[in-house]
């Protein structure tokens, strides 16, 4: 199932997308996403109907979990040749040539202030950065909660799937090394267009793309993560008890802004697609 936020003449809905994309069913009965997907298997029988539902074309899609309760985890460096760019880029701080593959994920997170919806504009704080950079990435929803959960039993506590944008001031990101400041601006994750459940797709072979202003810039799979999603899962949850609703950003393949010689940054105007298989796409503009 496809379960998307929206709105439609002003009011507020979770919705079910048909398995053609081409309207939303609301439904009732979950505060949010979030509490949605903590009582899926307690909602899921009033889920399934014919009622008749809203043109996507005569509706507003919102971030599928608009305010996370807990900041996005992300994971950084997660695509081999996205790595090499990173770190011939002179953007990654402490960068060490032949050294570019890491040997434990790299874990950073992003604020909840930084989402939006699928089609919002992200600003680009030019007043305080002059290097913004977009990261298509696989997000991971957790549906079932846990500590020290087993590579083996990971994919028990998916709920789904959805895409994210990790925007980033790469100026940010080297100058304070610690790569929260870059990640977390507002507006600094769009969000979309809906949550697939994990039932729907295969995550280990997602064709993965991006592009700026019609031209591609990202075109990877999800087979070529180094760490996949049990990977990550039992090392994040290490410790730390994951919750429902918790999203986890895989990590970008290479063709971002930095990889290019001269890098090519966002600018005011700038349009960014970014599309994942059996998933959907999202589309932002870049304003000042």
């Amino acid at each position: 199932m496809k379960f998307a936020s929206y709105s439609h003449q002003g009011s507020k809905h979770l919705g079910v997308v048909d398995v053609t994309g081409q309207s939303v069913r609301p439904i009732a009965g979950a505060i949010d996403m979030v509490d949605l997907i903590a009582r899926y298997e307690t909602l899921k029988p009033q889920l399934a109907s014919d009622a008749p539902g809203h043109a996507l074309a005569e509706v507003r899609l919102h971030a599928p979990i608009e305010v996370p309760r807990r900041n996005i985890i992300c994971v950084g460096k997660n695509y081999g040749e996205h790595a090499k760019e990173f770190s011939r880029s002179g953007f990654e701080a402490g960068a060490v040539k032949g050294a570019e593959i890491d040997d434990y994920p790299a874990v950073f997170s992003k604020g909840p202030n930084t989402v939006v919806g699928p089609y919002d504009d992200v600003k680009l704080h030019s007043h305080i950065t002059s290097s913004v950079d977009y990261e298509v990435e696989l997000a991971v929803i957790i549906g079932k909660g846990g500590r020290d959960i087993a590579k083996a039993d990971a994919y028990k506590h998916v709920f789904g799937y959805t895409v994210v944008n990790d925007v980033t001031a790469r100026d940010r990101q080297k100058n304070h090394k610690q790569w929260f400041l870059g990640k977390t601006l507002d507006t600094f994750c769009p969000m979309g267009p809906w949550i697939v459940t994990s039932d729907e797709l295969d995550p280990e072979n997602l064709d993965v793309k991006c592009w700026v202003n019609d031209e591609l810039r990202q075109n990877a799979n999800t087979s070529d993560l180094i760490f996949d999603i049990p990977t990550l899962i039992a090392t994040i949850s290490a410790g730390m008890a994951l919750v429902p609703g918790d999203i986890i950003a895989t990590g970008t393949p290479a063709g971002v802004g930095i990889g290019f010689t001269p890098p090519k940054f966002l600018k005011a105007g700038d349009v960014v697609a970014m599309e994942i298989s059996n998933i959907g796409r999202i589309e932002n503009k870049f304003v000042a």
